[in-house]
């Protein structure tokens, strides 16, 4: 099988003031791959994310998607955006507006779908992503764990080429963690192309096609998860290993 490369970043740099957070970034993720980001905070995971989908802006350095320039604005931008789905740490789901409105609202807005698709479209990612029986609730009668599945039939609903994931189960409780995780590996499974930031080291290792290891702002390694948390090569990774698996 050969690999297509869908989100390509060259030689990417990010300041934030005299803050260096991104340096030199070099990152291909093929279609159907799922890459999972790990590192310790602050080592620039986040801000990588969010540039691909130009939430953040770059110094220098080139990101293609389906090998176009990201652009800059207008237009082209929003159609960016329905290409590359985003789950954030919050949910940032619409108060107001039920369950189902929720994940219909970009379909019906942004690619004009009429609403009886949408409607039909919603219901069918609702079931996806198991909360079906919730479609008429609104988000504050729903759990945390639920909100974050509604937020990812969200980004489903536009039909992305690519999803990203910035830290989707860090502000859950525990015990909702694995719901949100399931979900995330039915998709991993069923070949979405996925870039997760995540702590969560088992969803690395069972869904992960690769792993990318950051600090201070570099790739500092990536690697297979079997390679990667068996093995790791650098004297970084090893010592946040080191931290964080013997929890």
């Amino acid at each position: 099988m050969t690999s297509t490369p869908l989100v390509v970043l060259e030689n990417v740099n990010k300041h934030f003031g005299d803050l260096h957070v991104l340096r030199d970034i070099d990152l291909t993720v093929n279609s159907g791959e799922v890459v999972v980001v790990i590192g310790p905070s602050g080592s620039g995971k986040s801000t990588l994310c969010r540039t691909i989908n130009r939430l953040e802006t770059i110094d220098s350095g080139t990101i293609t998607l389906d090998g176009q320039p990201l652009p800059a604005e207008g237009r082209g931008l929003a159609r960016l955006r329905s290409d590359v789905g985003m789950v954030f740490q919050s949910f940032n789901l619409f108060a107001h507006k039920t369950v189902l409105q929720n994940v219909t609202l970009g379909p019906t807005r942004v690619l004009r779908m009429n609403k009886a698709e949408a409607d039909a479209r919603g219901m069918e990612l609702l079931e996806r992503v198991r909360i079906g029986n919730q479609a008429n609730k609104y988000p504050a009668q729903l759990s945390g764990g639920q909100q974050q599945r509604v937020a990812i039939a969200r980004a489903l609903a536009m039909n992305p080429k690519v999803l990203l994931f910035d830290e989707p189960t860090s502000a859950l409780d525990p015990e909702m963690v694995q719901e949100v995780l399931d979900v995330m590996t039915d998709l991993a499974s069923e070949g979405m192309t996925m870039v997760v930031v995540t702590h969560e080291m088992g969803f690395a290792r069972r869904a992960a096609n690769r792993v990318v290891f950051m600090a201070d702002g570099q790739i500092v390694e990536e690697n297979t998860p079997d390679e990667f948390f068996t093995n790791p090569r650098s004297e970084r990774a090893q010592d946040f290993l080191s931290k964080i698996l013997t929890h």
